[in-house]
């Protein structure tokens, strides 16, 4: 895994700062984004190694249309996307993508609840490359 660069996108700027400074103790390099529009565009210009999407942010959806613009580039194919949710939570309702199907209409590579745990999104990005 050679993750040096995360991008990570949420509108709630309290959990981006907490969630940077988690990341960057572990050494990763953290590029943020308060929106989907900004993220995507950060995306362009920094081209990370990996993305960390908050499912909700400006719309219910916003996280899902950021993670199928991103997949839909070359680089976006390459690295690992993950969407961050406490969907779960306001919902009830759980996403995944551990099946094919999942997958298929869920254009990222995981998807945690918060609050973040590093080791759990340490493993979604390693098993992202052992696969």
């Amino acid at each position: 895994m050679n993750i040096k660069k995360i991008l990570l996108v949420d509108d709630d700027f309290d959990l981006i700062e907490q969630n940077k400074l988690i990341l960057e103790s572990k050494g990763f390099e953290v590029v943020t984004a308060e929106s989907a529009e900004k993220g995507f565009r950060l995306f362009e210009k920094e081209l990370p190694d990996a993305c960390v999407v908050d499912l909700i942010m400006e719309h219910h959806d916003s996280g899902f249309i950021l993670c199928y613009k991103i997949k839909k580039t070359a680089h976006g194919k390459k690295i690992p996307v993950i969407i961050l949710t406490s969907a779960a939570y306001e919902t009830g309702y759980k996403f995944s993508t551990s099946t094919e199907e999942e997958k298929s209409w869920i254009k990222s590579d995981g998807i945690l609840n918060k609050p973040i745990v590093v080791e759990e999104l340490i493993s979604k990005f390693e098993s992202f490359y052992n696969k």
